[in-house]
């Protein structure tokens, strides 16, 4: 008896909620994905902020199909000199040479870890904070999502996600985001603030310039390092490369994936040599990773990017962004928050836009909430989206809210 895919979905692999979406996807391309049966869905949320350059994109491929003619996997990370790694960690450094009026006290970003995920590059990075500060207490916010290992747990701001998990790592303290009171709490005691510079998970919060501001300075001023979590917001979303270039501050450690990789598994965090080389030394190998740094995925990487800046996709985010906004006009969403293709469009209540999403994806158009807004609608298309199909989700939007 034949067994469908959808069943053994259900069977084999391991459920992460009682509803999936469960919608089975047999090809992507651009902002589209296909159904078996060839129905189109347009893609407005990108796989959670990872297509930024669509699915598939043409040089994303070209540039997978010329690493996998010349090697995979050779060795564990930071041991061989590997064209793919060394190629895409001077470009990422490039894209960090910015004379920021609020600067790190450590120097520009010129040195790279590769990792395999944004959750990964959140560890790593309080690895390396506590390492070079010799302190152990970190600071993220309320409701930020950081990643669901322990460690990138520990900071995650809302208990709902922690309670059945703990004990996890002591010494995390928590702050509201974009209120600049909270900013005592940062002490010589420190080792690092990790903050995304918009707030994804909790529905797309965007700070003032002064908040950014007085954090970089609180933190410099005792000692603290400065993580800025850009894996969703980095690779050109919000208008910039980094979202952070447009509050005139200049972080510690960067993180970033998501987007960095074209659709193929990567991540990083990245900070000084002065700051990253602690980790060569007591203990020698202070990070290691098997697959970190893949080729094939830094290949990807690298081609994403060089779309990224030369099809000056940021730089249309912003437009493309305004034309959203000036679309999703109707009773039922109270507000649209966001910067470039980086949106929440807020609704009444969770049971209204969960309604709004499920007729949505009916007529072939994805979106999804945030896990700690959950009566917000996640728009955030790969950047490559045309005006004609920006105009083409906000009628289907549109039409199930007048339905």
């Amino acid at each position: 008896m034949h067994i469908s895919h959808r069943q053994h979905f259900f069977d084999h692999l391991a459920q992460t909620s009682d509803f999936p979406l469960a919608l089975e996807i047999e090809k992507a391309e651009g902002v589209y994905m296909y159904g078996p049966d060839g129905k189109s869905y347009m893609d407005l949320i990108s796989g959670i902020g990872v297509s930024n350059v669509g699915h598939r994109h043409p040089k994303v491929l070209e540039a997978i199909h010329a690493q996998l003619d010349k090697h995979m996997h050779l060795l564990v990370y930071g041991e061989y000199v590997q064209s793919a790694q060394v190629q895409l960690a001077k470009a990422l450094a490039d894209t960090l040479r910015i004379d920021a009026p609020n600067p790190s006290p450590f120097g520009l970003i010129d040195n790279v870890y590769f990792t395999n995920s944004g959750t990964e590059a959140v560890e790593g990075a309080m690895k390396l904070a506590k390492r070079f500060t010799k302190r152990r207490e970190f600071i993220s916010c309320y409701n930020a999502y950081h990643g669901a290992t322990q460690g990138a747990l520990s900071l995650a701001g809302a208990e709902f996600f922690k309670r059945n998990f703990r004990p996890l790592l002591p010494g995390v303290k928590h702050i509201q985001h974009n209120y600049l009171t909270d900013l005592e709490k940062i002490t010589d005691q420190t080792a690092a603030v990790i903050i995304e510079v918009i707030g994804g998970e909790s529905g797309v919060r965007v700070p003032g310039a002064d908040y950014l501001v007085a954090l970089r300075r609180k933190c410099t001023e005792t000692g603290t390092l400065l993580i800025l979590d850009e894996i969703q917001t980095g690779f050109g979303r919000t208008g910039s490369f980094w979202a952070f270039e447009q509050y005139g501050i200049y972080p510690d450690i960067l993180l970033s994936a998501k987007g960095m990789g074209g659709g193929m598994p990567i991540g990083a965090f990245m900070a000084s040599q002065r700051v990253m080389k602690v980790l060569k030394n007591n203990p020698i190998l202070g990070h290691i990773t098997t697959f970190g740094g893949h080729p094939v995925s830094c290949a990807a990487s690298l081609a994403a990017l060089r779309v990224t800046i030369d099809e000056q996709l940021p730089k249309a985010a912003i437009a493309k962004g305004a034309l959203f906004k000036s679309l999703l006009i109707h009773p039922e969403i109270k507000e649209i928050r966001g910067k470039g293709l980086m949106l929440a469009a807020e609704m009444a209540s969770f049971d209204k836009l969960k309604d709004t999403i499920d007729q949505c994806i009916a007529l072939g158009v994805v979106t999804d909430w945030f896990l700690f807004c959950d009566n917000s609608m996640r728009i955030a298309p790969p950047l490559t989206i045309t005006e004609e199909q920006i105009r083409e989700a906000c009628s289907v939007i549109l039409k199930v809210l007048n339905s």
